[in-house]
């Protein structure tokens, strides 16, 4: 195993198995998070449909890519046994955003920082949501204001990406 030094942005190892743990289809609850095509996505509807006589319960998820936001479906057996994904959130204090290149530097507790981040609207797939909008222009004027700015970053299956911001008043 690699020591801690080694992978500074990881707590957990690469393999695919440490990111999620299985679930049952039939236990997926809206708001629940869970893998679809390999995307970690949150349940935004399920419904459970008995199918004949002998037939098993099927389970129809619709989620959202909780990284672009996207709309995933699946249609499974509710005994079937799905990955959910071990989802993250952090807190970190904002020390710079740069709005022309999206270059985040957030201090960590050991006092380092975390420079990997950009701001949600620098997408690598597809178009910045609303919220990565919304977050980012709340991100731009609290750094303006002189505020202070706290971010929250989600992470899941070796991806982050910030979410939420707090202001508060500088100290």
């Amino acid at each position: 195993a690699m020591s801690d030094d080694e992978q500074p942005t990881f707590e957990t190892t690469e393999s695919g198995a440490s990111q999620t743990y299985p679930q049952q289809a039939g236990e997926i609850r809206k708001g629940s998070y869970l893998m679809i095509k390999g995307h970690p996505c949150k349940c935004t509807e399920i419904s459970t449909s008995k199918t004949g006589k002998h037939g098993h319960a099927k389970a129809h998820i619709v989620a959202n890519d909780i990284f672009t936001g996207k709309k995933y479906e699946d249609l499974c057996p509710s005994s079937h046994n799905l990955d959910v994904p071990f989802v993250k959130r952090t807190e970190y204090q904002l020390l710079s955003a740069d709005p022309e290149t999206g270059e985040v530097s957030l201090l960590l507790e050991s006092g380092n920082c975390k420079d990997d981040l950009n701001l949600p609207t620098f997408v690598k797939v597809g178009e910045p949501t609303d919220d990565d909008k919304k977050v980012v222009e709340e991100i731009l004027k609290g750094m303006e204001d002189g505020k202070e700015v706290i971010v929250i970053v989600q992470a899941a299956c070796g991806e982050e990406k910030i979410i939420q911001v707090k202001i508060s008043d500088a100290k």
